[in-house]
């Protein structure tokens, strides 16, 4: 940049700052009007304010990539050359609207103290609805700064506001002062930034939100519920391949001898005690393009990784230990005299699993199949290691918990979390039935023998 381009800059700059500082109006003086907010949280109207909003944005995050080879600062998008852009920053936020835009509107935001607080109520709104978890705007309580041009800056970094870096597509753009002698990292220097059109009111038509029922039947009718139909499929299928798994592992620890039966025990109840994301990495290794099996599976057109089988081996895994632990404790709790005499009457081991052992372990069994299958509707970890966040595909109850929170969408998330904790309760409620009436069971026909007996 040549020197005559850099004295101009650091002129127009110094103007700004010159004339923003009598601009200067406290966050926390807030207006007293009645502000109504739409649905989508994108327009708000002020009662008594002759302007409002539309096409609210918040932008938490901005870009620093290099256009056409050339850096041109962090920025954030703004909808339109005409757009009002609110940057804030470490100690300041300023608050540009063009002047041609307060011409139109037949006000002066920079002398017009009424006119400041009636846009600060809007966007505190606006900001609340859209800030989902993060620092709003007012609870920062900063100076505001009310500017209708620029750029403005403090001596280390500069902010220019549409800027046309792309034909029809303009930024706020944040750059380091080229005379400053420290360089800040440019991506730090603004927390976020909010973004729109200001409108005359009689150009503005806002639906506000609905509340009470009104509000929770929406809601509902918004939710998206494929996290609950892919988590009840995921943790169906996996129980198919549990139980099965976990009979035939529970009978063939009761025919080795008992060193390899310690062995075995092991290898079996493993993933109860590793950390999900521990048996969520291994299965990602052993079934990517990292092993030889992972390649020879993708060379012959099985990609595992990242879909929803993926999401089934992975609830197959956590699970299975429950079935096994359950169904093994059953088979060494029966007569081992009782299962010698059906030997000696002719039966075979078949025979004795099928019609004996299976018979008299089966409450074992079911507890062990609702523990399973209540550990696969929670499976987390090892699902979105090795599955992935998927919508509608591996993303699950617990997935989506996660990132409806992490997306600022609590409500989403409570609702999830009211879901996953009904369905456990009634788990629990089942198991505790089914052992009363087993329990029941077996005390009315000990009361019949000792009865036959006398």
């Amino acid at each position: 940049m040549s020197s005559w381009l850099k004295r101009l800059v650091i002129a127009q700059v110094v103007l700004t700052l010159v004339m923003s500082t009598v601009l200067i109006a406290p966050v926390s003086a807030q207006a007293n009007e009645v502000v109504s907010v739409d649905v989508e949280g994108t327009a708000a109207t002020c009662e008594g304010a002759s302007f409002g909003i539309s096409n609210f944005v918040r932008n938490n995050k901005g870009s620093d990539r290099i256009y056409e080879g050339e850096y041109l600062g962090y920025r954030y998008p703004m909808a339109d050359a005409q757009a009002f852009a609110v940057m804030v920053m470490e100690d300041r936020v300023f608050v540009y609207v063009p002047w041609r835009v307060q011409t139109s509107l037949g006000l002066d935001f920079g002398n017009d103290f009424l006119a400041q607080q009636q846009l600060l109520t809007l966007l505190f709104a606006l900001d609340e609805h859209n800030a989902r978890g993060g620092t709003t705007l007012e609870q920062l309580k900063l100076p505001v700064s009310f500017i209708s041009g620029g750029p403005v800056g403090n001596g280390e970094w500069i902010i220019d506001f549409a800027v046309e870096v792309e034909q029809g597509y303009y930024y706020a753009a944040l750059t380091v002062d080229p005379l400053a002698e420290t360089k800040p990292d440019t991506s730090k220097l603004a927390a976020f930034m909010l973004t729109g059109m200001l409108l005359p009111t009689s150009e503005l038509t806002v639906e506000p939100a609905p509340e009470g029922w009104d509000a929770f039947w929406g809601f509902l009718n918004n939710m998206d519920y494929r996290p609950f139909w892919v988590s009840l499929k995921t943790a169906l299928t996996a129980l198919v391949f549990v139980f099965v798994l976990g009979l035939a592992a529970a009978r063939l620890t009761l025919k080795v001898s008992d060193r390899i039966k310690d062995i075995l025990d092991a290898i079996f109840t493993i993933p109860l005690v590793l950390p999900p994301t521990v048996i969520g990495f291994l299965l990602l290794v052993t079934f990517g393009n990292s092993t030889a099996l992972g390649r020879w599976l993708i060379a012959n057109g099985i990609e595992l990784v990242f879909s929803w089988p993926a999401a089934v081996l992975a609830a197959t895994v956590v699970a299975f230990p429950l079935m096994y632990r359950t169904v093994r404790g059953a088979f060494e709790a029966q007569d081992s005299e009782m299962l010698d005499a059906a030997r000696t009457l002719g039966w075979n081991e078949s025979r004795i699993f099928f019609r004996l052992m299976l018979p008299l372990a089966w409450p074992s069994i079911a507890a062990g199949t609702v523990l399973a299958f209540a550990r696969a509707i929670g499976e987390f970890g090892a699902t979105l290691f090795v599955a992935g966040n998927f919508a509608g595909v591996t993303q699950t109850m617990p997935l989506a918990i996660y990132f409806e929170w992490m997306g600022g969408r609590t409500d989403a998330a409570v609702f999830w979390v009211v879901v996953v904790i009904l369905m456990s309760f009634v788990v629990i409620l089942f198991i505790n039935l089914y052992a009363r009436h087993t329990q029941k069971f077996r005390l009315g026909t000990a009361a019949k023998e000792e009865r036959g007996i006398q």
